[in-house]
């Protein structure tokens, strides 16, 4: 759907004006930014409650990794928003290497690269994916 569509479907309000500018940003981001076997996608998912990062390979169309905050292994812990999204930054990165991705093309989904996104990076880049 291009974000001219999206202007005219949501043409009222705040939030409306909001979403329509992230697709927007997401759309231009998309068009340079393309996951390869060699160089997967790392795709940056967030709502108002959780977050959910995907590793892909847009060649193939297949999800390689994936984590959640609604994952069963980070679901119940203690913390803000901003440190689970950490540990699903982190959770990515183990899974990531077991299925044999040390190198990814970071995608942050047309938001800004603060907060939430850049704690799933930071943390992910610790964990050892490089990006």
């Amino acid at each position: 759907m291009s974000a001219t569509l999206l202007k005219r479907r949501n043409s009222g309000g705040t939030a409306a004006a909001r979403r329509t500018g992230r697709a927007r940003r997401h759309f231009r981001i998309r068009k340079h930014v393309s996951g390869t076997a060699e160089r997967p996608r790392l795709v940056v998912t967030r709502s108002l409650r959780n977050i959910t990062a995907q590793i892909v390979d847009d060649l193939k169309g297949h999800t390689l990794a994936s984590a959640s905050t609604l994952d069963t292994t980070i679901r119940g812990t203690d913390g803000d928003k901003k440190a689970l999204a950490g540990k699903v930054g982190t959770l990515l990165a183990e899974r990531a290497k077991a299925a044999g991705v040390g190198k990814v093309v970071f995608d942050r989904g047309g938001n800004r690269y603060a907060g939430r996104i850049a704690a799933l990076a930071d943390a992910a880049r610790e964990a050892g994916l490089e990006f």
